[in-house]
């Protein structure tokens, strides 16, 4: 963190704290801390500081002030316990980033929209990425601008909730209005000096330019009910941050390491209207169209897979990853009162599709007869949830009722894989060259399946404020699934206010989580790049499901459910203008569902490789890995938020926040085969460098410290996070090959002015003093290409500068 970084936001946050100390008629921000949250109980009314689990409120507003339209990396800014990293050159996860909760998987928290689970993506991350293994939430399907809010509990809920809710759950609440609206128009691009290892005199980039059209209506809907109507329209270019090449001349960046180009078009509807007194119907769906383009490592001229294709391209060649995604989710549901129980049926459903090209690249083995442009194909997920949920509240002498509620979720999921056409990964004429598309080959007829699965899930929760100052909460949930059996998990809560605005608040719990459909059955063949003594080497690898008759032969067994338990205990005080909570966690998880190592064969190499390599000579591959449980791991931390607001008269409004979260996790235990076990020197089936990512792949320490003022027509934010280091892992057990972000600070900044109360404009600066991640060193970065750690909690973009303008009528 530099000393600028630092003095810059000590002295900006002593102006607004001193401005703001000038005046001693400080007034509570009612409307704030009685909002009222529905993710985490089902007793209406309890409000944001009353809770027994800890949740965050994320408004509209704030999203919208981040200076970023993606929903994911907001998040990311505003709530410390969530990480958002910016992978790149990792193929499909370039285009659908996940983030993650607490440190832990991206799956291992579950994401409901409106209270219904929302589907997942059909992407599976199985590349050198956070998340690698997982099959997550797309958050950036869902534009900002149709949320009114997010509510983010930072507690275990499976026994509430069903599978995923390991880590916590976030919950998007969809915008409700029948009037009214609102256009929000942003521009903004990259302006950073990019200093690398091979280049530390820097060079000048403007890139990344991104513009982002929103906007939302409300209509009525009969006399009482709304629809609103939402839409974005947002168009990203690409980003390059790779290092010079040397292996070319003149020496340059040949690589296209950063952001993918990426263009989304979505649109979303709301409604509700009342069908009787007591009886409302109510139902959103939603759509996203979503075409990107990120690139894989470059071909270099002297580059062995460039020779048969040299006559087209003479100079080398960018192969390109291009995909197009859609994302479809719908839903309807009636509640309302019968018989003194409060009843809801609903019906969710979700897809997302993803078809995968392959350009500017070519097929080696077909020489110059190569297409350079290829259909890969693709993978598509879709889920079907039906719920009904009863409540009802019972007097049992306690100071309030007893709520009980009660209800049932069925749920429907399929997976499928489509082949590409034949040239993105036959073998051509010439049989010594390597065969498929390069940069991405296409999925062969072999990996072509469609698989589904159902369940149902029954729950009982019980919760009441039984005396003044004491709330307590039990749940109990059960679970059977079609093809890996039932599970039950069950929650105990409790608050106690010790003195007025002073509570302690905990919980225990035992959760899980299903394994992913896609997880079960993902198959495919491509080239891979692994590190072999420091350098980065290419092999063929099958990626096969844990019950194909390749890992099988490797000792796979079929996939069970991770099962974890969660320990809370919190600390809540709020009077007049000030308010912080700090819950410290401990989270262990056993079976947790990992990716393997490329369990590697040869032909002459060691006779536990010789054994490995007679095993998979069958099945046309050098290498294989597949989905397995076994590794166990136990998180603890620290969450603490603190806020304090005032109106300081001519002075202006103040809202001052210092949020953070402290986190670690540690790998207790790695998983095992039989079959593998038995030989010489088995196999690692989950190494090193997996084993750190984990542990220090995402940072053990984030603080933010945020300022927001308002004075008639103007406004400004001020914001600082400090990230801890974060480590990018190697299989070098002397960890000569690892790289560290180091501790960072980013600096965002924005400054607002209401040309009338209906237009606004703003102007800012992302990471305002242009920092970085520490560079990559040349002895492991071989390629040239990732100058920086993709693992880069901030990502490593550099400074980003953007205006906004707001109408609203």
């Amino acid at each position: 963190m530099s000393f600028r970084t630092l003095l810059f936001t000590a002295a900006s946050v002593a102006a607004i704290a001193g401005s703001a100390q000038a005046q001693s008629t400080a007034t509570e921000d009612a409307a704030n801390l009685e909002q009222v949250v529905v993710t985490g109980t089902r007793t209406a009314g309890r409000t944001r500081l009353d809770t027994i689990a800890p949740v965050d409120i994320v408004s509209e507003k704030a999203l919208t002030r981040t200076g970023t339209t993606e929903l994911a990396q907001s998040l990311s800014t505003l709530a410390p316990s969530i990480n958002f990293p910016r992978p790149a050159i990792t193929d499909g996860t370039d285009h659908i980033r996940p983030a993650t909760l607490r440190g832990l998987s991206p799956d291992q928290t579950l994401v409901l929209v409106n209270g219904t689970r929302r589907h997942a993506t059909a992407l599976v991350n199985v590349n050198g990425s956070i998340g690698r293994g997982s099959a997550a939430v797309d958050l950036n399907a869902i534009p900002t601008i149709a949320l009114n809010r997010v509510e983010v509990l930072r507690d275990g809920a499976s026994a509430q909730y069903g599978s995923d809710a390991i880590a916590g759950v976030i919950n998007l609440r969809l915008r409700e209005a029948r009037s009214g609206g609102g256009a929000i128009a942003t521009y903004g691009r990259y302006d950073t000096e990019v200093k690398t290892a091979r280049n530390t005199d820097g060079r000048d980039e403007k890139d990344g330019q991104t513009v982002t059209l929103q906007a939302w209506q409300g209509l009525p809907l009969g006399p009482e009910g709304f629809l609103t109507i939402s839409a974005e329209y947002r168009d990203r270019n690409p980003t390059s941050r790779g290092d010079i090449d040397v292996r070319v001349t003149p020496a340059r960046v040949t690589s296209r390491y950063g952001d993918a180009e990426v263009t989304d078009k979505t649109i979303y509807f709301n409604a509700g209207l009342p069908v009787s007194e007591t009886w409302d119907a109510y139902g959103w769906a939603g759509y996203q169209a979503r075409e990107g383009a990120s690139a894989a490592f470059p071909r270099i001229v002297g580059d062995a897979r460039q020779v048969p294709v040299a006559s087209i391209y003479p100079n080398g060649f960018l192969p390109l990853i291009a995909s197009d995604i859609t994302d479809t989710t719908a839903a309807a549901g009636l509640r309302g009162e019968l018989g003194g129980f409060k009843l809801d049926l609903n019906v969710a459903y979700g897809k997302n599709k993803i078809d995968y090209r392959t350009e500017s690249s070519a097929n080696a083995s077909y020489g110059a007869a190569s297409q350079t442009s290829f259909n890969s194909g693709g993978m598509s997920y879709d889920q079907t949830v039906v719920g009904l949920d009863v409540s009802r509240g019972v007097d049992i002498g306690a100071y309030e009722p007893l709520n009980v509620a009660f209800g049932a979720e069925a749920r429907w999921e399929g997976y499928s894989i489509r082949a590409g056409e034949p040239t993105s990964y036959n073998r051509g004429p010439l049989t010594s060259s390597a065969a498929g598309a390069q940069g991405f080959p296409g999925f062969q007829p072999s990996n072509v399946l469609s698989k589904d699965r159902n369940n149902v899930g029954v729950y009982l929760d019980l919760e009441s404020r039984l005396t003044e100052r004491f709330t307590a909460s039990a749940a109990l949930r059960y679970e059977d699934y079609s093809d890996f059996g039932a599970t039950t998990t069950g929650k105990l809560a409790a608050r106690f206010e010790l003195a007025d605005g002073l509570a302690v608040r905990g919980a225990a719990s035992t959760g899980f989580r299903a394994p992913a459909l896609q997880q079960q059955f993902f198959t495919t063949t491509s080239t891979n790049f692994i590190i072999i003594n420091g350098v980065s080497t290419p092999v063929e690898v099958g990626t096969f499901p844990a019950t194909s008759a390749v890992a099988k032969v490797l000792g796979a067994k079929p996939l069970e459910a991770e099962k974890s338990t969660n320990y809370s205990l919190g600390l809540v005080f709020h009077k007049g203008p000030f308010e912080v909570t700090v819950d410290a966690y401990r989270i262990n998880i056993d079976n947790r569902i990992v990716l393997s190592e490329n369990i590697q064969g040869s032909a002459t190499g060691t006779p536990t490789q010789q054994t490995i390599n007679n095993l998979l000579r069958p099945f046309n591959v050098t290498a294989a890995r597949f989905f397995i449980n076994g590794v166990e791991t136990e998180t603890q931390g620290i969450d603490v938020v603190a806020r304090y607001r005032l109106d300081a008269d001519e002075g202006g409004v103040f809202d001052l926040t210092a949020a953070a979260n402290f986190n670690e996790t540690d790998v207790t235990r790695i998983p095992t085969t039989n079959a593998l076990s038995s030989l010489p020197v088995p196999p690692t089936l989950f190494a090193r460098a997996n084993v750190l990512t984990f542990e220090e792949g995402t940072p053990k320490s984030k603080v933010t410290l945020a300022g927001d003022w308002a004075k008639d027509k103007w406004g400004a934010s001020l914001k600082t996070t400090f990230y801890g280091s974060v480590l990018s892992p190697n299989n070098d057990a002397t960890g000569a090959f690892d790289v560290r972000t180091g501790d960072k600070a980013v600096v965002d900044l924005e400054a607002r002015y209401g040309f009338t109360e209906h237009v606004t404009l703003a102007v800012g600066a992302n990471n305002m003093f242009d920092e970085y991640p520490n560079r990559t060193p040349v002895t492991v970065n071989t390629t040239n290409a990732t100058a920086f750690t993709s693992f880069s909690p901030f990502g490593f973009n550099g400074r980003f500068l953007y205006t906004r303008l707001s109408i609203n009528w």
